[in-house]
């Protein structure tokens, strides 16, 4: 019987290794494993569970779940996709599943029931809220489960490896090139997200706005929830509380498409410019239509794709688990045709 010991990230960028050096990971105490809250653990000390080695070894058909923060919103469905392309090329029982209400007690209790169980051989997660959900993962871990962080990164905690996309970089991003279209007009940016609070969220709003141009004024993200008629009710008292606005800037998908609406339908005079994230069909057609400048993407059926394939791999063929991360993509007028809607 094969014993898999963690296979540590060796292939990480010295850049990388510099960043978790800076954020004090090499500092945590080696033995401060049991709650979940120190990724202090050595690379020696992950042992895959004897009932997935024996999976393994017979050829048995394995399980891996991605596990993401809110099944609700529209971002979702190209993960979804992304899972189900998984499953049926790279035959394992590949599985999307997380809250559909956003809730980490949820996220929680989902990924508990099927560590508890044995339900699962795999998990790809892509946490609610990272200081909540670093128990559970102590407990995959615990478990000799394989636990890689999508989308949202959770250092601190026991993950064996993060794929997705720079958040920080993204924030960065959207705030350079909305500076860009606005060439060096001045005013306020009034900024939108389903969750200003989530770890993805409020990573991504800082980068904004310590990159955002001189002579722009930042608002704190307003908090539009998840639900389609609140999110348009949220832009639209924010947005007459701040008429003068010169842009809009959203955080993530559906606070995005709110805005759009908004601004194509209602907004009087001078348009604000707007941008945001990700490429759903009613972004793309905003785009087309000139009511958005922009939209940066960040392939969502091919991280969770990649996610499953991740831990295949590394299940299968001992390939070791190492941080990954995928370019983003800038949506404009310019390529909008050549962009597959994600949805």
């Amino acid at each position: 019987m094969r014993i898999h010991p963690w296979r540590s990230v060796a292939s990480i960028s010295a850049l990388s290794l510099a960043a978790a050096l800076l954020a004090g990971c090499a500092t945590a105490d080696p033995n401060a494993v049991a709650d979940g809250t120190d990724s202090g653990a050595s690379a020696e000390e992950f042992v895959l569970s004897p009932r997935i080695v024996e999976k393994v070894d017979s050829g048995e058909q394995l399980t891996i779940v991605v596990s993401a923060p809110n099944t609700s919103l529209a971002f979702a469905a190209p993960q979804r996709q992304g899972v189900e392309r998984a499953a049926e090329e790279l035959g394992v029982d590949a599985r999307f599943i997380g809250p559909s209400d956003g809730s980490a007690d949820g996220q929680i209790n989902e990924l508990r029931t099927l560590i508890s169980q044995g339900q699962v051989d795999g998990i790809a997660l892509s946490a609610v809220a990272n200081d909540a959900l670093k128990p559970v993962i102590a407990e995959a871990f615990d478990a000799g489960i394989p636990l890689i962080a999508y989308s949202t990164d959770n250092p601190g905690s026991k993950q064996q490896a993060f794929i997705g996309t720079d958040v920080a970089a993204g924030g960065a991003l959207e705030a350079t090139e909305l500076g860009k279209v606005l060439q060096g007009k001045t005013g306020k940016v009034v900024t939108f997200s389903v969750a200003p609070e989530a770890a993805w969220s409020a990573t991504r709003f800082d980068a904004f706005k310590e990159a955002l141009p001189e002579g722009l004024e930042v608002m704190d993200p307003i908090n539009t929830g998840n639900e389609p008629a609140q999110m348009f009710t949220a832009v639209q008292n924010a947005m007459a509380a701040n008429p003068d606005a010169v842009a809009i800037a959203s955080m993530d998908c559906c606070s995005f498409t709110a805005a759009a609406k908004w601004v194509d339908e209602f907004a009087q005079g001078e348009k604000p410019v707007v941008v945001g994230f990700d490429a759903l069909q009613q972004t793309l057609d905003y785009i087309d239509k000139g009511v958005v400048s922009f939209a940066i993407s960040q392939v969502p059926s091919e991280l969770t794709y990649e996610s499953v394939k991740m831990l295949r791999d590394y299940l299968q063929n001992d390939t070791p688990l190492a941080d990954t991360t995928l370019d983003l993509v800038l949506v404009t007028k310019d390529n909008v045709d050549e962009i597959t809607p994600e949805g």
